[in-house]
């Protein structure tokens, strides 16, 4: 975890009973030393195969209590970072974010914003990220996996057969690994409780509002706040939606869906480019050449010494990340070429293989190679994502349920071959949620832009309607006509409304339909900013 240090001192603030309490004094050790607010000093270090940390960001640590109901007990760290505007006298207040996840790191998030958002809107905030509780710099979860030989597992892929025995049981070996290794931490690891230490960030700021950008998970715990503190929110922009009445298990089921409306976009890309790639020539042989190897692969998996096996459940879900943007696409059709090689031959390319590695570091539930750092675990960020989605809401027992699910969507969305019905470790959780999920409600002022993509194979459009029905007239929606998983950066007119909206307070008037951005504005990004690698599934 990040220790506070000289160049990174801790502030503590007291803990509310309810969501409308009060801050109370910090500690004792900061009142001695002036400090009310948050001193702000270097970053903890990057990980060792990222990119370098952004100089204009600062760091600090915020304690908050472990659980809301006992203000008084044992206390966490929240990891906080900041880069302020360069015009003070333009100033608005700070906009807080989220990259999505659950159990994304948002300490570099503010740099990340800052590349995208128009000098407008960054003269206005302090840019403010953190690190959830529970992930990264903050005080950390961990489960003890192993990322990379359980990769499909993680996202719980059935048997080429359908069977769901060992989902079961890794399911079981799971949800007691994570009590053993973190069980006085995970029932506490919620989006309820995040959102608490929001407001607990905003308060040891000395804001009394906070404007906010969501993205993907995001948007959940960005309405599950505004829902909290409906006084609270100045600015709030939501970017590829979750329905708040599909948490968690339901969400999940939407991938049947949306990875279907999304992968025709794949399949043209190569059709289109049959001369580079020798995929075929139209979707459907495109599609039936993918199919084909899936099917070979499941039979016959791909040796892989001191990695994942590469078989067709490994494929599937490599493929489904590559979903995430058209940037991917090139990697993909070039990665189902090099397969379309491997299997018709008698041995594996190591380009093949080394081109495995670099897509698990993509994204998607693995996000990297698994290595992890003094400071954090290596299956810190899937631990982050267990505690929340297994600890927001209590998930079905009966083992039955799962398999018939399983098996009536493998009928009916090959493409992802059951696993979005499929059991998790939630499953077998051993504790109940310590509160109901947060109702969403329309109560408050009119102040929340939600941004979502037509053909999104992660939080797809009827995601973003359900969210949008919840806020009522608190909420207005711009629906771009493009795939992939997150708008903001790629040159819409979602841009423009937003970076309105955040200058100047101005919603559109009625929600709107925008089309797709010109290649030339999409080619500027080859992803939607901000986007950062190993952010779970959302």
């Amino acid at each position: 975890m990040f220790i506070a240090t000289a160049t990174a001192a801790t502030v503590t603030a007291g803990a509310p009973t309810s969501a409308g309490a009060r801050i109370g004094t910090p500690e004792p050790a900061v009142a001695q030393a002036g400090q009310t607010t948050p001193a702000w000093g270097e970053c903890p270090p990057a990980a060792p195969d990222g990119p370098p940390r952004d100089p204009r960001q600062r760091c600090a640590t915020l304690r908050v209590p472990l659980d809301y109901r006992a203000p008084h007990g044992r206390s966490i760290e929240i990891a906080i970072s900041r880069i302020g505007t360069a015009r003070p006298g333009s100033r608005r207040g700070i906009l807080l974010s989220n990259p999505g996840g659950p159990g994304g790191s948002g300490l570099d998030l503010p740099s990340q914003l800052a590349t995208v958002l128009p000098r407008e809107v960054l003269d206005r905030y302090d840019l403010i990220g953190f690190d959830p509780r529970g992930v990264g710099h903050s005080t950390p979860v961990t489960c003890g996996l192993d990322l990379m030989r359980q990769f499909t597992l993680m996202l719980p892929y059935p048997a080429p057969d359908g069977g769901i025995e060992r989902n079961l049981a890794f399911a079981r070996d799971t949800a007691a690994a994570c009590a053993e290794h973190s069980g006085d931490l995970l029932p506490f690891v919620t989006t309820a409780n995040t959102a608490r230490d929001m407001d607990r960030i905003r308060a040891a700021l000395g804001e009394p509002k906070l404007s906010y950008f969501g993205l993907s998970y995001g948007t959940y715990l960005g309405a599950v706040y505004i829902s909290m503190f409906p006084g609270r929110g100045d600015r709030i922009v939501l970017d590829s939606a979750v329905d708040p009445g599909l948490v968690w298990r339901d969400t999940w089921r939407t991938w049947n869906q949306a990875v279907a409306t999304r992968l025709p976009d794949l399949l043209a890309f190569a059709a289109e480019r049959d001369a580079v790639y020798h995929l075929g020539t139209t979707p459907d042989e495109v599609r039936r050449t993918y199919d084909r190897l899936t099917s070979a692969l499941d039979r016959q998996p791909l040796p892989n010494p001191g990695g994942p096996v590469l078989d067709g459940n490994a494929l599937r879900e490599i493929t489904r990340v590559g979903l995430y943007f058209d940037g991917f696409f090139p990697v993909m059709a070039e990665f189902w070429q090099e397969i379309a090689v491997a299997v018709s031959g008698s041995t594996v390319d190591t380009a093949v293989l080394r081109r495995l590695d670099r897509l698990l570091s993509v994204g998607g539930v693995i996000g990297g190679s698994g290595t992890g750092t003094a400071e954090i675990p290596a299956d810190n960020h899937v631990a982050a994502l267990y505690a929340v989605v297994c600890d927001d809401v209590a998930w079905p027992r009966s083992v039955a349920l799962y398999a018939r699910q399983v098996a009536a969507d493998r009928r009916a969305w090959p493409a992802t071959a059951g696993m979005p019905s499929n059991l998790w470790p939630c499953a077998a959780w051993p504790t109940r949620p310590v509160e109901p999920p947060v109702t969403v409600t329309g109560h408050g002022p009119r102040n929340v832009l939600i941004l979502q993509n037509t053909r999104d194979s992660v939080t797809p459009l009827v995601g973003a309607r359900g969210l949008r029905a919840a806020l009522g007239r608190r909420a207005v929606m711009i629906t771009v006509d493009q795939g992939g998983h997150g708008v903001v950066g790629l040159g819409s007119c979602a841009d423009e409304a937003m970076n309105s909206f955040l200058a100047t307070g101005a919603l559109p008037g009625r929600d709107r339909f925008c089309p797709a951005p010109s290649p030339a504005d999409a080619a500027a990004r080859s992803t939607p900013l901000p986007y950062i690698p190993s952010a779970g599934p959302l």
